[in-house]
């Protein structure tokens, strides 16, 4: 039995790695406002860092989370097809006499 080759990735898996690192990062951020971490407070002071930190820990986890719909979106797919296919019977051995 031979694996499925894997698909290459379309323009829908980049719209949604796209959409998911932003949108994580903008969860960061607005997080961090919430708790007093301003990123684009002047210097690098530690309010400052822990902002960014939120940021770029948000937006990983966004792209994770995207991905992960991803997968399970072309499993499911997959199953489909999988089911719609015929299963091929088997052929009728011949007995001998």
């Amino acid at each position: 039995m031979t694996q499925p080759t894997p698909t290459p990735p379309s323009l829908l898996d980049g719209v949604a790695d796209a959409i998911g690192f932003v949108g994580g990062a903008l969860a960061g951020f607005w997080l961090g406002q919430l708790a007093g971490f301003d990123i684009f407070a002047p210097g690098y002071g530690t309010k400052a860092l822990l902002g960014i930190a939120l940021v770029g820990l948000g937006g990983g986890l966004g792209l994770h989370a995207a991905r992960r719909w991803q997968q399970q979106r072309r499993q499911k797919l997959l199953q489909a097809e999988q089911q719609q296919q015929p299963q091929p019977q088997p052929s009728p051995k011949k007995k001998n006499k």
